[in-house]
């Protein structure tokens, strides 16, 4: 039986534990930017919430009729 097996096996999981540490650095860094991008296209996304809500009709829309005049169609406000 190969006597070193288990130092083999050892230093295999040391490699797996550096590449897990490396990677989570540099995730943690990139997860850093993602979180502040996420803030700034909920902030968009409120603002254009707002802009898209409905808003109430005016009060009292002025009223036009269509007549003909000397000019040919004339639209004038009905009080």
């Amino acid at each position: 039986m190969y006597q070193y097996k288990h130092e083999e096996v050892a230093w295999e999981r040391v490699k797996d534990l550096q590449r897990e540490i490396e990677n989570s650095r540099l995730m943690s860094v990139g997860l850093g930017r993602s979180l502040v991008a996420l803030g700034l296209l909920a902030q968009r996304a409120w603002l254009l919430a707002g802009l898209a809500t409905r808003r109430p009709p005016r009060a009292n829309p002025p009223k036009y009729i269509e007549t003909e005049g000397k000019e040919g169609r004339v639209w004038t406000e009905v009080a």
